[in-house]
């Protein structure tokens, strides 16, 4: 029994299609309704973009939104309250779906968001064709720094079918989408940051209690050839330092390095040298946040680890997502010339040299120790690289501008 003043909206046209219900006061407008496809190829990277967009655009804008994935044991990991067997479920405030191999028809939202070219179902751009109005299509772009991208954000691109599709890029100037950025997620930080009892209580909750004067290091990379060199660096320095390793793919090589027969699982945890190594369980992004906040330095990969490592306001190391014919090497070359920009030319070659040596695999002790003599200032500099990408418009609210825009 429904409360007077109040009315159940559904947004559908059969029994076989899935059904969108609303609980909404009398005379309110109907929510915009979006839905946002992501096919897992990173792993988590695309998936961990997309969860955290649909959620935003739910709990900020005010949005109905319905996130279909293809791969439901990867959002598992980043939400692990999920159902891995269920076809559709609600997760904070967001439902999601299982993207199936044979579609079946479901209603059209007002928004339609391909995240990272991962093709629509063609049954579902059929139905797209039928909407009046029709919904405005957006594919959502890999995140790049190159020149280019600002001159193609918000492009049309007409398809045979009738339909046009808009390329929306994420970026790091005005001229772009910005970056996934919950409304005071800086301040947030700030205060766990200027907290130590808060940082030492979610440490403790993990497990971890490093010496008052380790270098704090978390790691969340792909394999790297030359990681071996790196942990050699950590061992035989004279501060110490504790490496916070969370369950992925770093882990073979770190195995490898340690000389240990059985595959390292979260709980493991060795001293060598000056290095303590720690292994620890896969996290949800809210705490993988507070893990960034809490360690000195953040190895990150991929593109969702990547912007909430900026966020962190620390100096970081950006793994890349490698491609073929190094393809991804002139990416990895554009952000950094953006990211080093008025840093002294010294504490910036030591950076440049260190993420360059770390993509192609090369030997790490050298360029480690280079940049850690710049430490200071590249620590700075961080905070300072936050401070002015915070200031633009974040990821969500530029889609949701761009469709009030497009009315």
């Amino acid at each position: 029994m429904l409360s007077s003043g109040i009315r159940l909206v559904a947004t559908g046209r059969s029994e076989r299609q899935s059904t969108f219900f609303a609980i909404q006061p009398q005379g309110a407008t109907m929510k915009v309704s979006w839905d946002i496809f992501c096919s897992v190829v990173d792993n988590y990277g695309d998936a961990g973009v997309t969860w955290r967009l649909a959620r935003q655009l739910v709990a900020e804008q005010g949005l109905h939104v319905r996130l279909w994935i293809d791969d439901l044991s990867a959002f598992v990991r980043l939400c692990p309250d999920a159902d891995l067997k269920a076809q559709q479920q609600w997760q904070e405030g967001v439902r999601v779906c299982q993207w199936p191999a044979e579609w079946l028809n479901s209603d059209i939202p007002d928004v339609v968001i391909e995240a990272f070219a991962c093709r629509l179902p063609t049954p579902y751009t059929e139905s797209m064709l039928q909407r009046s109005p029709r919904p405005l299509w957006l594919n959502l772009e890999y995140l790049s720094a190159e020149d280019w991208v600002s001159g193609c954000h918000g492009l049309p691109s007409p398809q045979l079918n009738g339909l046009k599709k808009f390329f929306f890029f994420p970026g790091f100037s005005d001229a772009t989408g910005g970056l996934l950025r919950e409304r005071n997620l800086i301040e947030q930080r700030q205060r766990f940051q200027q907290d130590k009892a808060a940082r030492q209580g979610f440490l403790q909750g993990l497990g971890v209690e490093p010496l008052p004067d380790a270098r704090l290091i978390s790691v969340f990379a792909y394999e790297n050839p030359g990681l071996g060199s790196w942990l050699d660096a950590l061992a035989s320095d004279t501060r110490p330092n504790h490496l916070l390793v969370p369950e992925g793919r770093i882990l073979t090589d770190l195995q490898r390095w340690l000389g240990v027969d059985d595959e390292l699982h979260a709980g493991f945890m060795q001293v060598r040298g000056g290095l303590t190594v720690q292994v620890l369980p896969f996290i949800r992004q809210e705490r993988y946040d507070q893990l960034l906040w809490s360690c000195d330095f953040n190895v990150v990969r991929g593109e969702d680890s990547f912007v909430r490592a900026q966020w962190a306001g620390r100096p970081m190391l950006w793994h890349i997502y490698q491609q073929e014919d190094d393809a991804h090497l002139p990416k990895l070359d554009a952000f950094l010339a953006l990211y080093l920009a008025g840093l002294a030319p010294e504490a910036a070659h030591a950076v440049n040299q260190f993420w360059q040596n770390w993509n192609i695999g090369s030997d790490l002790s050298e360029s480690w120790l280079a940049l850690t003599e710049h430490w200071a200032e590249i620590e700075k500099h961080a905070g300072h690289w936050c401070q002015q990408q915070a200031a633009q418009t974040d990821l969500a609210t530029a889609l949701v501008q761009f469709y009030g825009n497009s009315l």
